[in-house]
């Protein structure tokens, strides 16, 4: 064959081979992120959970828009913030690796230079890339206005890093807080706020002007609401629609006892009932507000033809208790706390209606959602590709997660199932939730016979995480000398004695890199 012969012969399967590329549509990605949001005010969620509507039942609250994405695509109903705390959860959903290895364990801690975001993989790609809303990883800055570090996020004009402000305008020096006190200074007041400056709509209409600008390439954006965080406070209408709504009290706001009450969780004094009832309008209020300005993405999407083409997660940083165990917020192992909303649309590659049950936390986004987007990621991620299980409900999996505390105070480590939770503390004796028998988390079933090979397995492969994750909580002594008897033959539990203090400075080795 000669040589003109074969230049032409390889450019015309170079040819082919571009044409099919270019015939494989690259996925946009948008992810939405709420803040501090109790997954059981969301009506898909309502539908599916046992005993969730007697938290917040359907006929208090609906979310159609929010359920549009679970119902077209899947949701998850054992998803977990890897740490139920802002910043942690954020930089482990943003890198894929856990919040020791971020290093941010707390809050306020700034994201460490070489961590490389799902957003800056898909940069490199080639995609448009931008985020609004509150970012809090860039440490103590507040609001701080787009940080210099972007980390992927090329257009962060209207990402801040914290605060969780209630008005938002633009003005020729850029984005301001629209509401100020007699010094001049930001505060969370939204008197005069409407769907222009209330922060909800300001960030969804962000969002929508990206979309606009960007609508013909391949596109990555992240926002992130402030709301339903607290203060409790919404713009009319939504401030007064739940006025006379009838709120549901929490059984464990009720009539939990001390004995049911771990040490990790002692709180004094608890909430009332009527605290709670004077609370939750606003909150439901938030949700509302939340979902309409969704439904305004989506139609944004909808309107350029672009729903069959973008990938979009649904989720929020933590919880909120909501009164659940007589208390608030966030930062403890229950489910008002731990668990929170994941929902996953992907066109053609999952299908509408998909409920995952088995156990997954913020890690778990970037491998799995990059995996089925079928791109490569740094390789540094150190959560799990679960695709297999949005693809294939009730694949085999290992159904096992892992939650930690953000170590301040008495630190907690936590493994869980779909099923189960087990809790190991620096102070006081582990804790078995069976969810299934004690949706209330009320009763500790370590000591229960039936559960000795549960305890024993999930205490196992939570060891192997802390070796594999250099997690320093498992040198902790009391934690050390619980996980010890948790994988052991031994049936009874005995409180561990002279237990030895760690060495100064020691700190767990885990593997260098993943991959």
């Amino acid at each position: 064959m000669k040589k003109t012969t074969i230049h032409f012969y390889l450019l015309f399967l170079l040819g082919i081979g571009s044409s099919l590329r270019a015939g494989e549509p690259d996925y946009n990605l948008l992810v939405i992120q709420t803040d501090e949001h109790n997954y059981r005010t969301l009506s898909c969620y309502q539908k599916l959970l046992p005993r969730s509507d007697y938290y917040h039942g359907t006929s208090v609250i609906k979310t159609p828009n929010i359920d549009w994405i679970a119902n077209n695509g899947a949701l998850c109903t054992s998803f977990y913030a890897t740490t139920p705390v802002c910043s942690p959860s954020r930089s482990a959903l943003v890198s894929g690796r856990y919040p020791q290895n971020t290093p941010v364990v707390n809050n306020d801690i700034p994201l460490a230079d070489d961590i490389v975001t799902f957003a800056e993989i898909l940069r490199r790609k080639g995609f448009a890339t931008g985020y609004a809303g509150k970012w809090h990883l860039d440490g103590k800055g507040k609001p701080q206005w787009a940080p210099e570090r972007k980390f992927g996020f090329d257009d962060n004009r209207f990402m801040f890093n914290r605060g969780h402000w209630k008005m938002f305008a633009d003005t020729p020096e850029g984005p301001q807080v629209a509401s100020r006190n007699a010094k001049g200074e930001p505060n969370y007041g939204l008197a005069g706020a409407n769907d222009k400056t209330f922060a909800t709509d300001w960030l969804a209409d962000k969002v929508v002007d990206f979309i606009e600008t960007n609508k013909e390439k391949p596109f990555c954006y992240m926002v992130s609401f402030p709301d339903p965080h607290g203060p409790n406070t919404v713009r009319a209408p939504y401030d007064s629609k739940y006025a006379n709504a009838k709120i549901p009290t929490p059984d464990s706001t009720l009539s939990k006892t001390r004995e049911q009450t771990p040490i990790w969780a002692a709180m004094t004094p608890r909430l009332t009932a009527d605290t709670v009832r004077s609370l939750m309008p606003k909150y439901y209020g938030m949700v509302e507000c939340l979902d309409d300005n969704v439904g305004k993405i989506l139609d944004t999407l909808r309107k350029h033809g672009l729903l069959e083409k973008t990938v979009i997660a649904f989720t929020s940083d933590h919880g909120d208790l909501c009164g659940e165990h007589g208390r608030l917020n966030k930062g403890v192992p229950y489910e008002g706390s731990a668990r929170i909303p994941f929902l996953l649309y992907f066109p053609n590659k999952i299908k509408g209606g998909t409920v995952v049950n088995e156990a997954l936390t913020c890690v778990d986004f970037l491998p799995t959602v990059f995996s089925m987007m079928g791109v490569k990621t740094a390789g540094k991620e150190q959560g799990r590709d679960a695709s297999r299980l949005f693809r294939q409900p009730g694949t085999a999996w290992n159904d096992i997660a892992f939650v930690r505390s953000t170590g301040s105070g008495n630190n907690w480590l936590m493994a869980v199932t779909d099923r189960y939770k087990l809790i190991f503390a620096t102070q006081g004796k582990p804790w078995l939730y069976d969810l299934q028998a004690d949706p209330d988390e009320l009763n500790n079933a370590l000591e229960n016979p039936e559960h000795r090979e549960t305890i024993r397995g999930m205490a196992t492969a939570l060891s192997k995480y802390g070796r594999t994750y250099g997690d320093p909580y498992l040198d902790h002594p009391r934690i050390k000398a619980d996980t010890r008897w948790a994988v052991s033959e031994k049936t009874e539990y005995v409180e561990p004695a002279n237990l030895e203090k760690p060495a100064p400075g020691k700190k767990r080795k885990g593997k260098k890199k993943a991959k």
